[in-house]
Order: C-alpha cells, then structure tokens, then sequence
C-alpha cells in the first residue's frame, strides 16, 4: 500500500510539522504513529519521504529522510470546465485531478445553470480549490492542479488560440478524440460544457481560434465525468502515461 500524502507549503528543510487542519487529519483521522513514515508535498513537485516523530492533539512532527523533485509532465492538460449545478462540478475537478490533469479553467458557459456571483462565486471557487487539493493528496500528486478565476467565453477562446491542441468534446461531432494527433509538449485544452450543451455561438468561437471538435465513443457523457474521461484518453497517448 502506499504512503499516506500531507500537503505543506515549505519542504525544503530536515523537519516538518503538520499544523491547523492539516495537522488535525493526519493526528485524528490518519491516526499517525511515531515512527510511521508518510510522505509530504509541496504541491509545487517536491515530495518528501518522512518519519513521524511526534504527534499531540493536532500537530505532527516529522523528520525529513528524502526528498525528490518530479518535473512537471507534457504535454500540460488543462481541463475548461463549464459550471454546473449541485456538486456536479466539483465532481468534475474531483476525477480530473485523479487523472492527472495540471489546470482546472472554470467557464461560465452560455447554458451553465449557476452562476458565479459575488460571495456565492468566491466560495464556490474555494470549494473547487479544495477539492482539487483533496483529490490530488488522495492520488498521491507531489503537483497539485492550478484553479484559476472563472472565464468567459472570449477568455477561453484566447486559451485555445494560444495552445498547442484544444479538443471541445461535443456530442454531435464525428472525428473520435482518440484518433487525434496529441503534441508532445505546450498545453492541450479539453473543453467541457454544462449539462444543457455549448451553445452554436459558442462553438463558433472555439472552432475559429482553433479547437477541434471531437466525440469520446458513442455514449453521451455527464459535464462531471467527460474531463476526465478525456483526460485519460491523451494521456494515454502521451509520455504522461507511456
């Protein structure tokens, strides 16, 4: 089994102490045990194995025995994320960051049911953040996936004219994402829309900035589930799984 994974934003010295929620869910919940070794990241690609050395009521104390820098893999996935209603959308940046993907976009698409406003948008965007975090330390990730601020429409459309391949998975296409030529290196953009589907309008703007409308098989995929199915599918095709 492997090691259990802590997040902390400085690895760099012989010693590291879990504190705040952190510390509380690896003391409470992990139940750490002095001489247990865990591993600790930064987020940033460092990761560094450890031995507990201490635990209180919500500190752990550990010893730093290793340390490892893992480069960032290519080509760089960025999924655009179109908001969805419920925790659909965080079940979306869930199983994404299982995958592997570097960056989570979020789109306020034409259709998107929610709408990111105010104090509502700044904690849905934390809950994203959250999630990301959580899922990347649940798949033993030394790089956490960026969540940038919401984009628009026109926001998105400059991603994909400034990446290396961007793919809008949309139901009505006829070219099979799998069958696609992926780039070795720069990013490559998979485009998700909400439940109620990207817009004509939209689509135009994607399609003239230079993405590719692909299909996953022949079964519609929930806005939850079609990123990282997605996701799985490049890196399967690239040095990020091979």
């Amino acid at each position: 089994m492997s090691r259990a994974v802590f997040l902390a934003e400085d690895v760099s010295g012989d010693r590291v102490v879990l504190t705040g929620p952190e510390g509380r869910h690896a003391a409470t919940v992990k139940r750490l045990r002095v001489g247990e070794g865990v591993d600790v990241v930064d987020g940033r690609g460092t990761r560094a194995g450890c031995t507990v050395t201490a635990v209180g009521k919500d500190t752990v104390e550990l010893s730093v025995d290793g340390r490892t820098t893992e480069p960032p893999p290519a080509p760089r996935l960025v999924l655009v994320q179109a908001l969805a209603k419920g925790d659909r959308g965080e079940l979306a940046v869930e199983l994404a960051t299982e995958v592997g993907v570097d960056a989570v976009v979020p789109w306020s698409a034409a259709r998107s049911v929610v709408r990111w406003d105010g104090e509502r948008g700044s904690k849905a965007l934390g809950r994203w953040r959250s999630t990301a975090r959580e899922a990347g330390k649940q798949s033993r990730r030394a790089r956490l996936p960026e969540v940038t601020e919401p984009l628009t429409t026109a926001q998105v459309a400059e991603l994909v004219r400034t990446a290396a391949r961007a793919f809008v998975l949309h139901e009505d296409a006829t070219d099979p994402l799998a069958a696609q030529a992926v780039p070795a290196e720069g990013d490559v953009l998979l485009v998700v829309g909400p439940e109620g589907g990207i817009t004509p309008e939209e689509l135009a703007a994607f399609t003239s900035a230079g993405a590719l409308t692909v299909r996953l098989g022949t079964t519609v995929l929930r806005t939850s589930t079609a990123g990282a199915a997605a996701a799985a599918v490049v890196s399967a095709r690239t040095a990020r799984w091979t």
